[in-house]
């Protein structure tokens, strides 16, 4: 039996859940506020928060440091990363749900071996394997594929288009083939499309590592006409003197692609998890 919750119950779960989102979302308050701050207000503790002697300058400031041949393009590094996390997103949910779908209904021998090898690449961090990859593709440094070829196929990914398909009634893909479809069409026409929830989870999950990526691309580039927005925000803090306010001027302009994206999937991504923790 469902137990239902007193009216003071709630108000209680609601005090502590917004008290836990305010906490967590000091951060971003802190980067937005200081980001609109001359430099010396930035570093000021809690001081911090306050809204005062706010203006766009540090932005304006941001862009015109970035706007010649010598240090590069601001709109050319968003650009690089951009693109290599749209190749990354999209390679991926195709690479990852076909693979996750030969692992999950087609029967075929090593299927099971296959799949456990799999669990194991979850366990293997990337930095691990950072350095031979970087030896194996070292005539490639400097461009945009090598930028994303490593990524497009993910194990982690793999695994969670695994559990999901797992969850779709055998039953829906027998009448398929009665009707005479093959696996190409039953996967592109049927398991697709009832599949938008861990599409859109694996989508964001990708995009956000993607687009956070700095150890990759410090190993394999150097020419800034293929820098990627994180790299080169590296570069720019590392000027001296520090403008603090520039730096969370430039770290807003990096975040703000991030909550485009989860804005856009953010529906049926709320909905994979939602079902993801009733069937579990």
């Amino acid at each position: 039996m469902a137990m239902t919750r007193t009216p003071a119950r709630r108000v209680l779960d609601y005090t502590v859940l917004s008290v836990l989102a305010f906490v967590f979302a000091l951060p971003a308050l802190y980067l937005f506020l200081g980001s609109l701050k001359p430099s010396d207000e930035v570093l000021n503790g809690l001081s911090g928060f306050l809204p005062t002697h706010l203006s766009f300058d540090n932005y304006a400031a941001v862009l015109d440091s970035l706007s010649s041949d010598s240090t590069g393009y601001f709109w050319q590094f968003m650009g690089v990363s951009v693109l290599l996390s749209f190749v990354v997103v999209t390679g991926g949910l195709i690479v990852n749900s076909m693979a996750a779908y030969g692992l999950t209904r087609l029967k075929w021998r090593g299927q099971k071996a296959v799949f456990t090898l799999v669990l194991l690449l979850m366990l293997i961090p990337f930095e691990s394997v950072a350095v031979p990859l970087f030896y194996m593709f070292n005539g490639q440094r400097n461009t945009l594929y090598i930028q994303a070829l490593p990524f497009v196929a993910n194990a982690f990914a793999v695994y969670q288009f695994h559990t999901f398909f797992r969850k779709i009634p055998p039953s829906i893909e027998e009448a398929a083939r009665l009707d005479g479809a093959g696996p190409w069409r039953t996967f592109f026409a049927i398991i697709v499309p009832m599949s938008r929830p861990v599409f859109a989870s694996v989508a964001i999950l990708t995009f956000l590592i993607q687009w956070g990526s700095f150890l990759w691309p410090v190993l394999m580039v150097s020419d800034p006409s293929v820098r990627p927005l994180p790299l080169e925000m590296s570069v720019f803090q590392g000027q001296q003197p520090p403008d603090w306010g520039q730096i969370l001027a430039f770290g807003v302009l990096l975040v703000l692609p991030v909550l485009v994206v989860f804005a856009f999937f953010q529906r049926w991504f709320v909905q994979g998890v939602a079902s993801s923790a009733v069937k579990g």
